[in-house]
């Protein structure tokens, strides 16, 4: 759309439009790049009723012309809320407020979410506008008004058409479940003052608008619903969660405190969910202890058991990961909590006294099972510190390698002694030590550029991968690093005079080079070897286990013992499980 164009039309300049108009009739067919808005659809989102009146006159057709969004110049005014030129398009063209934009939109629809109250009114008029949202769409107006919190809209829409209350939503959601989850209170009375019974009504997952408001922390609108009937509290989603049980999985401290202190439904507070955890054992298993700390208080059973068997704690003590543990333990037993297996055999049923031996082989095989996953997290996160050492490794050995293929660039094209200014050529290169600094520095810059080569061509993704890739380009790295050493000694053999104090100086260089060096190889051959040895023993000890049969005399005492020193997951003689410092040789 031409610029003069477009701020004519956003200013409202009738008469200059007018003058354009006149001058070339092709305006009409113009639009904004991105949007491919209308020049009825700018007029009409400014609210220039005048504007907006001589291009219908001009260009009726205008009226039902869509942009890039299908959008009508009608939708774009009931957003806006621009009633006179929604009237006016409305008595232009009658059939344009049943038109939907590409997200299946009715011009109502827009009005409602929206809140224009005055657009909305006119609007209502249309019935058969209200019958394409019953016939086509599970959203309704009503939906997105309740959602938005207009309140006199919701009004107006269910003075015309009251079932809509009804009507359900995608995820099985009445208005009356959007707006408690919102929090609108306004909206919800007017919802309940039509039929109280909408809050019996459940959404896909079997949660009524007390639930939701529940799982949000709206306090005024649980009470408001409770305020009708305390029979819906009792209700229970498909996951057998009370209102209580959602609240306490989500955190909702306020709302667990008005619902305890200020009702009497001690029955729920001890009420099971589907796996048979109550309210404290939710709250044990999130660490809240501000929560548990109010419950204990109020006297909830501290020691009611799950379909697991378990007591609120157990279940903080089956993870103790968290701080929060600390302070959970003491106020639990101060409250008299208890084991699952320090419960007295007076507080089981009948059908758990005749399961108690299946029971505490089920207890015991809960406990090896959380020693497993315990170890078995702890061993992934070995082996992720070992990927992570491997892949910093492996950046390390490419950045030296840089570093070594950049110096020895520099020397090779920088001489020691200098060029001759004359010729261009090396002044030292008929002497030998000239001759030995230029093979040690071709070698060494050769040699690293070929580990860059073959650590940027190789993405190894396994761990034996890695550790294969780290070994060869390890000693390749230690070859290249010998042979600088030596360009560099040569080097300065070049360059020193000839005599006595050469031979002096060069001995010196190659012992305190040979020395260090050997040095380090020694300190790190003998970690090897330690490595190597831990191993090996690791190795002995699963041999030993995998060949013990059931009737060996090894007591169960020493077995147990072995099984400790050997890991639950030892399945393989790796380096993660020889490694006791936190790392290994390559």
């Amino acid at each position: 759309m031409d610029r003069h164009l477009q701020e004519i039309i956003t200013i409202g300049d009738t008469q200059s439009f007018l003058h354009l108009a006149a001058e070339n009739e092709a305006i009409a067919e113009q639009t904004t790049a991105g949007s491919g808005n209308t020049i009825l659809h700018l007029a009409a989102r400014f609210g220039h009723i005048e504007l907006a009146r001589e291009i219908v006159r001009l260009w009726p057709e205008l009226v039902v012309a869509e942009n890039e969004r299908m959008e009508t110049p009608l939708h774009v005014a009931c957003s806006e809320g621009m009633t006179e030129v929604v009237r006016l398009m409305v008595e232009t063209e009658p059939l344009v407020v049943y038109k939907v934009n590409g997200g299946g939109e009715t011009v109502l629809f827009v009005a409602c979410g929206n809140g224009k109250l005055e657009v909305a009114k006119l609007l209502l008029g249309f019935p058969w506008l209200l019958m394409l949202e019953v016939d086509g769409f599970t959203t309704t107006s009503l939906h997105v008004a309740a959602s938005g919190g207009h309140t006199e809209i919701v009004k107006e829409i269910l003075k015309v058409r009251p079932d809509f209350a009804w009507k359900r939503d995608i995820n099985g959601c009445t208005p009356l479940h959007i707006s408690c989850s919102k929090g609108h209170l306004d909206i919800t009375r007017e919802l309940l003052k039509l039929d109280a019974d909408f809050c019996t009504l459940q959404d896909c997952h079997g949660r009524t608008p007390l639930h939701l408001a529940a799982i949000k922390g709206r306090v005024n609108i649980i009470d408001e619903i409770l305020s009708w009937s305390l029979e819906f509290a009792e209700l229970i989603t498909k996951n057998g969660d009370t209102i209580l049980h959602l609240a306490v999985k989500n955190n909702q401290y306020d709302t667990i405190k008005y619902l305890i202190e200020r009702l009497n439904i001690t029955k729920l507070a001890n009420f099971p969910d589907s796996d048979g955890n109550t309210i404290l054992h939710l709250a044990t298993a999130g660490k809240l202890t501000a929560m548990i700390t109010f419950l204990l208080k109020f006297g909830v059973d501290v020691n009611a058991t799950n379909r697991r068997g378990y007591t609120a704690l157990d279940v903080v003590e089956l993870d103790e990961s968290n701080s929060g543990a600390l302070a959970i333990v003491p106020a639990l037993l101060e409250a008299g909590a208890k084991r699952c297996n320090q419960l007295p055999s007076f507080l089981l049923d009948t059908q758990q006294i005749h399961k108690t031996r299946g029971n505490k082989i089920s207890e015991c095989s809960s406990q090896r099972r959380h020693h497993r996953r315990g170890h078995s997290r702890r061993r992934e996160k070995q082996f992720e510190f070992q990927n992570e050492g491997l892949r910093n490794a492996r950046n390390t050995i490419t950045i030296v390698a840089v570093l070594i293929a950049t110096v020895a660039f520099a020397a090779g094209i920088n001489p020691p002694g200098g060029f001759d200014e004359e010729t261009g050529k090396s002044i030292m290169g008929k002497q030998t030590s000239f001759k030995v600094f230029m093979v040690c520095n071709i070698v060494a810059l050769f040699l690293s550029l070929g580990i860059v080569i073959f650590l940027l061509s190789i993405i190894p993704f396994q761990r034996k991968s890695m550790m294969k890739l780290l070994t060869v380009t390890h000693k390749v790295m230690w070859v290249s690093t010998s042979f600088m050493a030596s360009a560099y000694i040569a080097a300065i053999w070049t360059i020193l005079p000839n005599g006595r104090g050469t031979v002096w100086v060069l001995a010196s260089l190659v012992s305190i080079g040979g020395g260090c060096t050997l040095a380090i190889f020694v300190g790190l051959g003998i970690l090897l070897i330690k490595h190597w040895l831990r191993k090996s023993e690791l190795r002995n000890r699963k041999q030993k286990r995998n060949d013990r049969s059931p009737s060996s005399s090894i007591s169960r005492l020493e077995d147990m013992r072995m099984m400790k020193k050997v890991s639950w997951d030892s399945t393989s003689n790796s380096d993660i499980d020889s490694s006791d410092h936190g790392y290994h040789l390559y």
